[in-house]
């Protein structure tokens, strides 16, 4: 990724950290399901030379960062804390917070909830919770979010995660992006390797057996986002229908949607321009 990689201590746990830029405004990068921090490799340059110190965070269970055994361990509250831990550890005096599929869902909920002040919000690809549980109860998008309820599943869809070293994983990543070369072969072994280290494959699930569930239960999310907010959305999205953006402008007091057509999920390496 051409950044300096750090260990910073957080909220109990020890993140691996890749930085770019430097100064006291801090753009911090949340990856998503089932990836890792260097998907935000052609962003950390590009945030660099808009005057920002990058930091592209692997979040709790994934890459060099703590991994944690529970499940419990890998509720909400902590995933939210770990991003207000590494606010308060690096010292910046602005925080434009990034956020992509789970690490979406965090920076959603971060900004919601409003643990710590941030200049602004960057969302790609994931709803907010409350315009997503309503489509929830469509069948379109009951449909595309099936694998939600299979993770809940034990121990196979570990195995199906893992199997052949990430290998299925790797084919789903090249079968969903719609730009040849979306996925170099060098990220696509960062990828491999890291969901077929020691646990952490239940890590990944771990996120949707106690988060997924927080964010379906809590009753807290409707207070309105005052961070001017940006979301971006690839259009083909395979996971989440286009309605899902319906009504975001009711919980967000500030909000532009960019909406790209012919860009899948994984839109920061599907469209990185």
């Amino acid at each position: 990724m051409g950044a300096r990689r750090l260990r910073v201590p957080a909220n109990g746990l020890e993140f691996e950290v890749f930085e770019a830029g430097e100064g006291d405004r801090l753009a911090l990068l949340l990856h998503g399901f089932p990836q890792h921090a260097v998907s935000w490799h052609n962003q950390l340059p590009f945030l660099a030379g808009l005057g920002y110190r990058v930091w592209a965070v692997n979040q709790r269970g994934y890459g060099g960062t703590s991994r944690p055994p529970k499940r419990e361990e890998y509720s909400l509250a902590r995933l939210t804390g770990d991003v207000a831990g590494l606010i308060d550890a690096s010292g910046a005096a602005s925080v434009t917070l990034i956020g992509h599929d789970w690490g979406a869902s965090v920076a959603w909920t971060f900004a919601i909830r409003r643990i710590r002040p941030l200049a602004r919000l960057v969302i790609v690809n994931v709803p907010h919770p409350l315009c997503f549980r309503r489509e929830l109860k469509t069948w379109s998008q009951r449909r595309k979010s099936w694998y939600a309820g299979f993770f809940q599943m034990p121990v196979l869809p570990e195995l199906m995660l893992s199997v052949a070293g990430g290998g299925l994983l790797v084919s789903i990543l090249r079968h969903d992006a719609r730009r040849p070369g979306a996925f170099p072969d060098e990220v696509l072994e960062i990828y491999r390797a890291n969901v077929s280290a020691p646990g952490t494959a239940t890590a990944m699930l771990n996120w949707y057996r106690a988060a997924g569930r927080d964010i379906m239960a809590a009753d807290d999310l409707d207070t309105p986002v005052d961070t001017p907010t940006l979301v971006i959305w690839g259009e083909e999205d395979i996971a989440l229908g286009l309605p899902c953006l319906d009504g975001t402008g009711r919980y967000v007091r500030d909000l532009r949607v960019e909406r790209l057509p012919g860009v899948s999920h994984w839109a920061q390496e599907d469209a990185p321009q």
